[in-house]
């Protein structure tokens, strides 16, 4: 049984392009965005004719989302909540809800303050770039982590931030590319040369494939080619597997984080910048006067922009986003109010 919480929701203030919703529905799915910013996650349907709908859950810092079949996890300050999906719940009163199933927390993994930043699910395994302690983890029940990999320039596992590793992708069940902020083994020693010191690494070859990077994200294979977002200077590139020749896909007009595909189009967040010192001297600075919150769909075969969604209000810096194939409506629940002590379901086998 579902009902609507009673909290009072901060006022996110949004504007899409017209052709977005009809985007969704052809792409057959919705999209999820994370915002530590706001300590929410956004669930972003078309389930209206001509209207995008966002439905806010709570949740404390949510960074990295990982999304497959039936499966959402989401990496949040000092644990990762594994969610799965529910069927058949009905508002307070009985009625059915018109959802075609329900995200609902199933199990948490407490990990500790480690920043866990972008996450995937391999097989039967979970795993999350752990940037406190520079390493990419498992997650164990008999440990907060358990690291599988750091980068060959980094000398051992600590909690000092050294090189702010924050992204990673596998290929056929092995990992393959992590970037990171900078080649570093000091103590946040990646912050000297933030502006252009990311490096996108092989880890099959043990070695940097491309350098000099402006804050390199989300490193991810898509139909055999290579991408990331170059954050610093706004913008999607696709990087030679052989060469690490580096090539502009797309530009966009914020920092950049989140990035997910669909066929041939990618979904990418944009930020504002912060006044924090980190995200001060970089180039995207002098691209543009006024940065935008966002999520831009390219097309990444003319790497034009076919369609956006900006946040005006409450919301100015995304961290993550996902779009979730196989479900137009899906809904989610959180911890807001008494809303989680109905969402209850049994086994199929006792049902029958």
């Amino acid at each position: 049984m579902v009902a609507d919480s009673d909290k009072i929701e901060p006022v996110v203030g949004m504007i899409h392009s017209t052709n977005l919703p009809e985007l969704f529905r052809s792409f057959g799915g919705a999209l999820f965005v994370t915002t530590y910013q706001a300590n929410r996650i956004l669930l972003c349907t078309a389930s209206k004719q001509e209207k995008i709908s966002i439905l806010m859950r709570t949740l404390p810092k949510p960074m990295g989302l990982a999304l497959r079949q039936k499966r959402m996890a989401i990496c949040c300050k000092n644990q990762i909540w594994f969610f799965s999906p529910v069927f058949g719940l009905g508002d307070i009163e009985g009625s059915g809800i018109n959802h075609e199933f329900t995200f609902a927390p199933r199990s948490c993994h407490v990990t500790g303050d480690v920043a866990a930043h972008q996450a995937e699910f391999v097989g039967d395994d979970f795993y999350f770039v752990n940037t406190r302690f520079s390493c990419v983890c498992a997650v164990r029940e008999d440990a907060s982590f358990t690291p599988i990999w750091k980068p060959h320039f980094v000398s051992g596992i600590a909690p000092e931030d050294r090189c702010h590793l924050n992204g990673f992708c596998f290929e056929d069940s092995h990992l393959r590319y992590a970037t990171a902020l900078g080649e570093s083994d000091e103590p946040e020693g990646w912050r000297d040369q933030k502006a252009s010191g990311g490096v996108l690494i092989d880890v099959k070859a043990r070695e940097v494939l491309a350098r000099g990077l402006s804050m390199p994200h989300s490193p991810k294979l898509h139909n055999g080619k290579l991408y990331c977002l170059e954050s610093g200077r706004g913008r999607l590139v696709s990087i030679d597997r052989v060469s690490g020749e580096v090539q502009e896909v797309a530009r966009f007009p914020g920092f950049l984080r989140g990035l997910d595909f669909v066929d041939r189009f990618a979904f990418v967040g944009l930020c504002k910048l912060r006044g924090e010192k980190m995200f001060r001297g970089l180039p995207i600075e002098e691209l543009h006067d006024q940065l935008k919150c966002a999520v831009f769909v390219v097309d990444l075969q003319t790497g034009q922009t076919v369609a956006f969604m900006e946040f005006t209000k409450g919301v100015e810096e995304l961290f993550d986003v996902g779009f979730y194939q196989g479900a137009i409506s899906p809904h989610m629940v959180g911890f807001e109010g008494e809303l989680i002590d109905e969402v209850m379901s049994l086994p199929q086998e006792i049902n029958a």
